[in-house]
């Protein structure tokens, strides 16, 4: 018994990751592909290209708050097909829309349907994988992630270039719609780490502020926000980047980024675990702060995929790192509120990154966009490096007080 119990590659372990896998495969797939399209086909400023993205990830982040609260009173499995069915009537709907308007509308109803099974679908995974193999668990469970990144954006484009929207928006539907029956298939396991009493719900947060946030995870959650400031310049405005500066096969930047992520990561993890988050987030820090300073000099596919690995190897040593960190920061009965923090943090930066830099490119050009972008990852080294550094002098001082005290 007690070994069966320490299975984590369990049925419902393996459709809940695909069910991930689809769900972000369908958003990476649109993602960089709306920019072409809403410049083509509405003739609209970079702005308004900036709030296809922006507008979708704040309808995501307010989402998961209120999914969150719906989920401690159970029917998770009634408020994922909920999710789903907005979610992939949203993406249908995408075919349909003939104004700006309207467009932002569905994006806006995506928004709230993938925030729903974006939140739910990790908790679910959570709870049938073993205690003692959760990071592991979470770990592998979050390369489905990391796969949709390397394939999604350039499947996208690839059709959009090749098909037209209507194709995509078609086979981004379908793919969507293929996690009903896998949702369907998955049986309701015994959950291993979810709380069994009201009390453990309360030592989860749930209706104390105190516990919605934890002051020791805003400066990675404020880093991460970073991070992710210029991932959204990129997923909003490189296809259109590599048509002002007449780059081919754009789309195998995220392939290539994708695939310096699968490399780099399981060695950050380790040298962050036997020498903590400086040894990772500073180097990595650099690698993105080169890869987008090189993007911005780009004039051919060669130097856009250099630029690709750059950037690729500073995400991969800092994302995982700092969602790491942040689990490391609370006890395991708080670790749920830390990973919505991490994940909201990402599509504000998302979404902020959007709309601020592609107001940079309305007024400059893309190529001045982005070195802007790596401003941010500047900014980055220099708050990290001043909070290390005074973390560093109380932990020093800290014997001196207590021995004055004594």
């Amino acid at each position: 018994m007690g070994q069966q119990q320490e299975r984590l590659w369990t049925k419902s372990f393996l459709l809940l990751t695909i069910c991930n896998l689809f769900l972000f495969l369908n958003l990476q797939m649109l993602l960089p592909s709306f920019s072409p399209y809403v410049k083509e086909a509405f003739h609209a400023s970079d702005f308004t290209v900036s709030l296809v993205t922006s507008l979708f990830a704040l309808a995501a982040i307010v989402t998961r708050f209120l999914t969150a609260e719906a989920l401690q009173k159970g029917k998770r499995n009634v408020l994922l097909f909920i999710g789903l069915s907005i979610a992939t009537l949203s993406t249908a709907g995408y075919y349909w829309c003939g104004t700006i308007s309207s467009l932002l509308l569905m994006r806006i109803g995506f928004g709230i349907g993938f925030g729903m099974v974006s939140t739910i679908l990790p908790t679910m995974v959570s709870d049938i994988i073993p205690a003692k193999r959760i990071g592991e668990g979470i770990g592998y469970f979050g390369l489905s992630t990391s796969l949709s990144m390397s394939m999604g954006p350039m499947i996208g484009l690839s059709l959009l270039s090749g098909y037209g929207f209507g194709t995509l928006s078609a086979v981004a539907t379908i793919i969507i719609a293929c996690i009903f029956p896998l949702a369907i298939l998955n049986r309701p396991a015994q959950t291993t780490n979810a709380p069994q009493t009201k009390n453990a719900a309360k030592a989860e947060g749930v209706g104390s502020k105190t516990k919605i946030m934890d002051r020791k995870l805003l400066l990675p959650c404020f880093l991460n926000l970073l991070l992710s400031v210029t991932y959204g310049g990129l997923l909003s405005f490189l296809a259109l980047f590599g048509k002002e500066m007449h780059i081919s096969h754009v789309g195998n930047f995220f392939l290539v980024n994708a695939i310096a992520i699968f490399v780099i990561r399981p060695f950050s993890g380790k040298i962050f675990d036997s020498k903590g988050p400086m040894a990772v987030l500073i180097p990595g820090a650099l690698l993105v702060v080169l890869g987008l300073t090189n993007l911005s000099f780009s004039t051919t596919t060669l130097s856009l995929m250099v630029s690709a690995v750059f950037y690729g190897l500073g995400y991969g040593m800092i994302q995982p790192s700092i969602q790491a960190w942040m689990i490391k920061e609370v006890s395991p009965e708080m670790r749920g509120m830390a990973n919505g923090m991490f994940f909201n943090s990402l599509d504000l930066g998302v979404a902020i990154g959007a709309m601020l830099l592609g107001s940079v490119a309305m007024e400059t050009s893309y190529t001045i966009m982005y070195r802007t972008s790596a401003l941010f990852m500047v900014l980055f080294l220099l708050i990290y490096s001043v909070a290390a550094t005074l973390r560093v002098r109380r932990i020093k001082n800290q014997p001196l007080r207590e021995d004055t005290s004594a």
